[in-house]
């Protein structure tokens, strides 16, 4: 199976059964070497971006809680050098943020020429949080997908490689997650008291995430729906889609200078 780029035109399935392991992948052993080949491709080409400095890549991974996220940017993303890359978690808005616009946090951690930036939660929780929750009126939050789309399409005009991966979990394998983390004290201890009341919100969440994800999905910043409820599945994907994405921008090594290519003989 491979991911395809949520279209606008075509309907968006949001629902349980969407976000099982698909059918078509191969059988556990194979889908194991295959990811750790995968994965291999991710280390080498990251050092490739790093060393061709044309580019930046960022990735971003939104999600309900307990949709895998943290574990990605381990599973996944634990392939690449960490001179190379970033990883930034969007919590709630500090005072300081929240006197700014609300892309200026954002902006401020986008990946420089080089490296690459992974967003845990995003700035779509601005069209999304806060249109379930009525932080703020319709008129507000309606006009930021034309907004983010303009943003993103700014930064790819400036060489930033965007993908956006939506972890799609259902219902019973949050509640699952959820229960194994609350028994856990390594885990439960990151549990705030309002975490579970946006289960009650289950319904609310999906349409917010439905209208981003066929709003904000272009061809400069495709999103991406994982069917999460398998943890290996979602590895594969991720790795699968990011691998074919850096291959194609034609990455390679700069020609040493010449002066640097004639030390060689000196230390022979």
């Amino acid at each position: 199976m491979q991911l395809t780029p949520v279209s606008r035109r075509t309907p968006l399935s949001l629902d349980d059964a969407s976000a099982a392991r698909p059918r078509d992948l191969p059988d556990a052993a194979e889908l194991k070497d295959q990811t750790k080949r995968l994965l291999d491709q991710l280390t080498e080409l990251q050092a490739t971006l790093y060393a061709d400095g044309r580019y930046a890549v960022l990735i971003v991974l939104q999600g309900r809680d307990a949709s895998g996220k943290d574990g990605a940017v381990r599973k996944v993303f634990g392939a690449f050098n960490p001179s190379g890359c970033t990883v930034t978690s969007f919590r709630v808005p500090t005072h300081i943020e929240l006197s700014h616009d609300y892309l200026w946090r954002v902006h401020r951690a986008i990946p420089t020429l080089g490296m690459c930036g992974i967003f845990n939660r995003s700035h779509y929780e601005d069209v999304l949080v806060v249109r379930v929750k009525n932080l703020v009126p319709k008129p507000v939050w309606s006009k930021r997908y034309d907004q983010i789309n303009e943003f993103e399409r700014m930064l790819d005009d400036n060489r930033v490689k965007i993908l956006k991966f939506f972890l799609h979990v259902s219902r019973d394998e949050q509640t699952k997650r959820l229960r194994d983390r609350l028994s856990d004290p390594k885990e439960n201890w990151k549990f705030r008291a309002g975490d579970l009341a946006d289960r009650e919100l289950w319904d609310e969440y999906t349409k917010a995430y439905r209208d981003a994800l066929r709003q904000c999905s272009t061809a400069w910043a495709p999103w991406y729906v994982v069917p999460a409820d398998d943890k290996k599945a979602r590895n594969y994907l991720i790795a699968r889609t990011v691998v074919e994405t850096l291959d194609n921008l034609g990455l390679k090594y700069p020609v040493a200078d010449k002066e640097v290519l004639k030390l060689r003989r000196k230390l022979k």
